[in-house]
């Protein structure tokens, strides 16, 4: 037989021409199923699918099994304990995403057409953006955009950026450390937000934190030896040996640290291990390790550090990410303008 199929706003027509009189057989396929198998074709496991859309896996599959009927040819075979894509299904995928695209091209349409920019954004930044960026931007937004609803989350960048592609967030605010470029992922489109500069922290006083017993708890003492390594280190090379507070493996901040210090001549001794960079700041202030930080980390906030530039001065880039198929929603392009207005604000540049 002949399969032939056209898109349309509420669904896909699936033709099929069998070979009898009896004509062509019209079927309707569920929106709501296509994007399961979409989101399967991005997620690659029912359970992830039925995790990010809060379904149960059983639900998943079922709700498959029926596409596939509907369907009337294959559309997933089992290999193993994984699930492979037919010809079939391929092709109904890449529809799929370019029927989601146009519907969010078509949402846009009819936003443009309010009064005052309205509705719901999803954003997904990292902490130290959260820090220094976002209550400004919320303010801002708040004044200009009473009607504008946002609901922000702290999510791992990489990760934000994977789901703002799949729809999960509308926008993402992501970082890219030197030499550790994020995954592209077809129909996001990326700007550079700001960047800073990434620097050797050390305590800003060791001496203090050695001899004074009241100005920190005794678990927080470190000895004379260690107090004269932080007063006198100049370089990286300078802390070979101290303890070490990094991001947990997998991070892009944490490749980042290791090949600085493997590139200077020595393996860092990781003592410290949190995705949190204001406990990294605490651990550095007090006198337990060393650490490299964002710049970002200390806009507008007061830290008892010492900063050490390091050879070539290499900074992060702050990215900001949206699908390509929404950025012209007014509402995206409010949050876009209020987060470069307070990205401009920073003393970095």
């Amino acid at each position: 037989m002949i399969v032939k199929s056209s898109l349309a706003i509420i669904g896909i027509t699936h033709e099929v021409e069998a070979c009898d009189a009896r004509g062509p057989e019209v079927v309707v396929l569920d929106m709501k199923r296509l994007r399961l198998l979409w989101e399967l074709s991005a997620r690659g496991t029912v359970a992830a699918v039925a995790e990010a859309l809060n379904y149960s896996p059983s639900a998943v599959s079922q709700q498959l099994a029926q596409l596939e009927r509907e369907a009337g040819v294959p559309l997933l075979r089992k290999v193993g304990r994984t699930l492979e894509f037919t010809a079939a299904a391929k092709a109904l995928v890449e529809e799929v995403g370019e029927l989601l695209s146009g519907l969010e091209r078509a949402e846009a349409a009819l936003h443009r057409e309010h009064d005052q920019v309205v509705g719901t954004v999803r954003i997904a930044i990292f902490q130290t953006v959260a820090h220094a960026l976002m209550p400004q931007v919320m303010r801002d937004l708040r004044v200009k955009h009473p009607g504008l609803r946002i609901e922000m989350t702290e999510y791992e960048p990489e990760m934000a950026l994977r789901e703002t592609w799949t729809r999960g967030f509308d926008l993402v605010v992501a970082e890219q450390y030197p030499g550790y470029a994020p995954r592209h992922f077809e129909g996001l489109r990326s700007e550079r937000l700001t960047g800073d500069p990434i620097r050797l922290a050390l305590p800003a006083d060791p001496w203090n934190w050695a001899r004074n017993s009241e100005a920190v708890p005794p678990r927080f003492a470190v000895d004379d030896v260690i107090a004269t390594r932080f007063a006198e280190a100049k370089t990286l090379v300078d802390v070979a040996g101290l303890p070490w507070v990094m991001e947990p493996k997998g991070a892009a901040s944490r490749h980042f640290a290791e090949q600085a210090c493997r590139q200077a001549g020595f393996e860092p001794d990781m003592r410290f291990e949190t995705p949190d960079l204001l406990s990294h700041a605490r651990l550095v202030e007090s006198g337990n390790a060393v650490a490299l930080l964002p710049g970002l980390l200390h806009a507008g906030e007061e830290h008892r550090l010492r900063f050490i530039e390091l050879e070539g001065a290499p900074r992060r880039t702050v990215l900001l990410a949206g699908r390509a198929s929404n950025e012209a929603r007014p509402a995206l392009m409010a949050v876009r303008e209020a987060l470069k207005r307070a990205a401009d604000e920073l003393p970095f540049e």
